[in-house]
């Protein structure tokens, strides 16, 4: 009986009380991770934003070599890559609202939730940092030497997302919830040992192409931030390189400027998706 309970426990990844790897996603890394966490949430979040970032400036900048499906690639396949550099160490958190879902349920102490998000925010100033030295040449020769903001040249769009003329900002709020709350609701699904979770080992390309079908089905309207450590920090990196005050420029709702950006919107989301 008991050699029977071991090779259960065994079959389950579950041998000498160590848990899977999809226990450890789901968890956001919860009494899993090791040595300099943040250095692995910025290990995790720096190349999947340097992905990303780096195929947005593709598309901007030069259409012969980007397309919207590149940047939809880049920024989920960058998260693939992401979940299997820190998956194992810290639960690959690579979105401060998946980590404030996590602390809400219980799964991760909230004593966490600030070196998880010093850690994401860290990683993605960093990739900005990153492709703004690498594309700074093409920025330039694009906008004519001019860091822009706005008009038919504007480069700021490589960085962070800004609302179109159509959106108002309640509406740009709204549909941030949405994304965010179904790419929570998602994430649940995939790791779920209880109802049909993916295969094991395949869990970090599922969630990439999770990913990558939120951006390609609703990227329109916001440009699909879903995440507060995607759009935030290179955000304030774009003030500080020289682009100005206009990156916190508002519309429609004077007095609001610092909702312009989606921060707010995929925290109360991704709760709404537990």
């Amino acid at each position: 009986m008991k050699r029977g309970t071991q090779r259960s426990l065994r079959r389950n990844g579950q041998r000498g009380g160590r848990r899977t790897r999809a226990d450890c996603m789901t968890e956001g890394g919860s009494g899993s991770t090791r040595k300099k966490p943040s250095a692995a949430w910025a290990a995790a979040d720096g190349p999947r934003k340097v992905f990303g970032l780096g195929s947005v400036a593709h598309m901007l900048l030069n259409k012969t070599f980007g397309s919207y499906l590149g940047v939809n690639l880049g920024f989920g396949f960058g998260v693939t890559m992401g979940v299997h550099m820190a998956g194992r160490t810290s639960g690959a958190h690579m979105n401060a609202a998946v980590s404030l879902t996590n602390c809400a349920l219980g799964r991760v102490p909230w004593r966490k939730f600030p070196v998880y998000v010093l850690g994401q925010f860290l990683g993605s100033f960093l990739a900005a940092a990153t492709i703004y030295s690498l594309f700074y040449t093409a920025i330039l020769h694009f906008s004519g030497g001019e860091l822009m903001v706005t008009g038919p040249v504007a480069t700021v769009g490589i960085f962070a997302t800004y609302l179109p003329d159509h959106m108002t900002l309640w509406r740009g709020f709204l549909n941030e919830e949405w994304l965010t709350g179904m790419l929570q609701l998602c994430l649940f699904a995939i790791v779920d040992q209880e109802n049909n979770p993916a295969l094991p080992g395949t869990h970090a390309l599922v969630i990439g192409i999770l990913v990558v079908i939120i951006r390609v089905y609703h990227g329109m309207n916001t440009g699909y931030a879903i995440n507060p450590s995607r759009d935030l920090p290179p955000r304030i990196f774009t003030f500080i390189a020289g682009w100005g005050k206009l990156v916190f420029r508002w519309h429609h709702l004077p007095g609001l400027h610092w909702l312009h950006h989606p921060t707010g919107a995929p925290e109360i989301g991704g709760l709404c998706g537990i």
